[in-house]
């Protein structure tokens, strides 16, 4: 990316932040953190929804059509 192009070092290019923000405030970490919380809430509703519904397959009929509820 061109943020690695703009790096002297590549040590620099390993950093979990960008030389501009430093390691307390730094927007790609800050965004890297809000997208890891959000996969990890949908994570939560989905399991939380399959346990509300107690089954993980849907009964189906005879020649294995699922059943609609």
């Amino acid at each position: 990316s061109f943020h690695d192009q703009t790096l002297p070092k590549e040590a620099h290019k390993l950093a979990h932040f960008c030389s501009m923000c430093g390691p307390k405030f730094c927007s790609m970490r800050i965004s890297h953190d809000i997208r890891a919380e959000a996969q990890k809430e949908g994570m939560a509703a989905m399991a939380a929804k399959y346990r509300e519904g107690g089954d993980l397959y849907m009964p189906a009929d005879e020649t294995g059509v699922p059943l609609m509820p």
